[in-house]
């Protein structure tokens, strides 16, 4: 998954996705730390929450070579250690296809953040498209053994919708370079309502 998720074509919408976090920032499916390079330096703390033995091994090796506090957790973001309201944005990057109980996990982050606060997100899920919902809906019998619980049919704006946010940002397009079953993303901003 590290090297799967390290290819260049990740780097612009990594970066899109983190460019408005700010303050204390929690995010969830950590993996690797590879999110770090693009944060702001502007006084913001990061802390990672990842459940996977392995990533949590391979950001180690490296979340400390940033200017800003980075603290790593052991953890799912169905059951956060958190208090309510205690971050002012919070960070979901190609993780919420994997959780596998989402609604526990966005009410989780949606306690977790303060009023107002911003979950951004960037994540792959079903395409508008019934033809090739169907062959998504086929793939993900399979891709959670393949890559790490992800599945690439869940509508993902509605979702997160249903949870409590507000949806103030959203850009849907496929990513180039990625078959269309797995490519479809959610790029986006949601309010703590």
């Amino acid at each position: 998954m590290h090297s799967c998720m390290s290819a260049e074509r990740h780097a612009m919408y990594r970066a899109d996705a983190v460019l408005h976090a700010k303050g204390n920032v929690l995010e969830i499916g950590f993996g690797s730390g590879l999110n770090l390079a693009y944060y702001g330096k502007e006084g913001s703390r990061v802390t990672g929450l990842e459940p996977n033995p392995g990533m949590r091994r391979i950001a180690v090796r490296t979340m400390h070579e940033y200017s800003f506090p980075v603290t790593l957790l052991a953890g799912t973001a169905e059951e956060m250690p958190f208090e309510n309201g205690e971050f002012d944005s919070i960070v979901s990057t190609w993780t919420l296809c994997s959780i596998r109980n989402l609604e526990s996990a966005l009410q989780e982050c949606r306690r977790a953040l303060k009023p107002g606060g911003e979950f951004l997100f960037y994540e792959h899920g079903l395409a508008p498209d019934p033809i090739l919902q169907k062959k998504q809906h086929r793939w993900s019998k399979i891709t959670p053994y393949l890559f790490d619980g992800c599945r690439v049919d869940r509508p993902m704006d509605k979702l997160i919708g249903s949870a409590g946010f507000e949806i103030t940002s959203l850009k849907n397009f496929f990513m180039p370079a990625v078959p269309q079953t797995e490519g479809y993303m959610f790029a986006g901003i949601a309010i703590k309502s």
